[in-house]
């Protein structure tokens, strides 16, 4: 068996941006929310046995206390954000499992679940749906892989190399070096996707690079500025691993067959039916803030 794995965040995001307005009878926007249902039903209409959606109810997690810059609701339209509880109530009525994050974000939901699932013999691949380059720590030879919707493209663990130039174990160290403004934390001045690369295939991981560059034997530009940002920085680079860091010792499931779609739910029909009858309209120009 296949495990699908979405992300209910950033598809929310998606259709937001990408449909036009449409209010429910009380005016409350449910445009995303009707895309996203007809995208992940539609997935279940493809052959999609095994399905679960991780959302962020709460954008802020555990990693706000880490460091004060870490990514925040602040700037999310209301219109955007008030389909969130709307988005979990109707996918739950479609019969679809969901897991709504509030001390954890979705993306260690993901992360958690795709190891849990990867664990069982009687599944055969787990495919995380999401564009997010976090996850990309999460891919396993072809066991666990990554798939862009939009894109429509699959990482496996060497399309995850041959995008990022380290293995999946080494994301997070990446990360950290080069940083995630979507997320809020800047890296390390200097260190970028090339340098990072080429110093993280070789040693992996921060703690293994020596502190002297001529121990690198690495072939990337200004190494002795690298090294001395590196030890300069070294605690805020361990902190950025750990925003990098998804986790995995979430309990979501006891067995992947709980995951398995059967059907709607007598709720169901009644908020499909509220949905469908939206009426479409332009949306007033806005400030887009992308989720991933």
């Amino acid at each position: 068996m296949q495990i699908h794995l979405v992300d209910g965040t950033y598809e929310l995001f998606r259709h937001y941006f990408a449909l036009p307005s449409a209010r429910d009878a009380d005016g409350r926007e449910v445009a995303a929310v009707r895309g996203v249902l007809a995208s992940v039903l539609g997935m279940i209409k493809g052959g999609a046995s095994h399905i679960a959606v991780a959302t962020d109810h709460v954008i802020e997690s555990f990693r706000n206390e880490l460091w004060p810059g870490y990514k925040t609701g602040e700037g999310i339209e209301p219109d955007l954000f008030a389909q969130f509880p709307l988005l979990e109530d109707v996918l739950s009525a479609a019969g679809i499992v969901v897991w709504p994050m509030v001390e954890f974000e979705a993306d260690d939901a993901l992360a958690a679940a795709a190891v849990a699932a990867a664990r069982d013999s009687r599944v055969e691949q787990v495919i995380i749906c999401t564009p997010d380059k976090d996850l990309a720590q999460c891919v396993q030879g072809k066991r666990i892989v990554q798939l862009n919707r939009r894109s429509r493209v699959t990482l496996d663990e060497a399309g995850v190399v041959q995008k990022f130039g380290v293995t999946p174990t080494s994301i997070p160290d990446y990360l950290a070096l080069v940083g995630d403004a979507a997320d809020g934390y800047p890296g390390l001045p200097g260190w970028g996707a090339k340098s990072s690369a080429a110093v993280l295939a070789k040693f992996i991981h921060l703690e293994s690079i020596p502190a002297d560059c001529r121990e690198w034997h690495v072939n990337v530009a200004n190494a002795s500025a690298l090294a001395e940002t590196l030890s300069r920085e070294r605690e805020h680079a361990l902190l950025f691993r750990k925003l990098a860091t998804l986790r995995t010792d979430i309990d979501l499931f006891d067995d992947v067959e709980q995951l398995r779609w059967i059907a709607p739910t007598p709720a169901f029909a009644s908020l499909a039916a509220q949905l469908d009858a939206a009426v479409t309209e332009s949306r007033k120009p806005s400030t887009r803030r992308s989720s991933a």
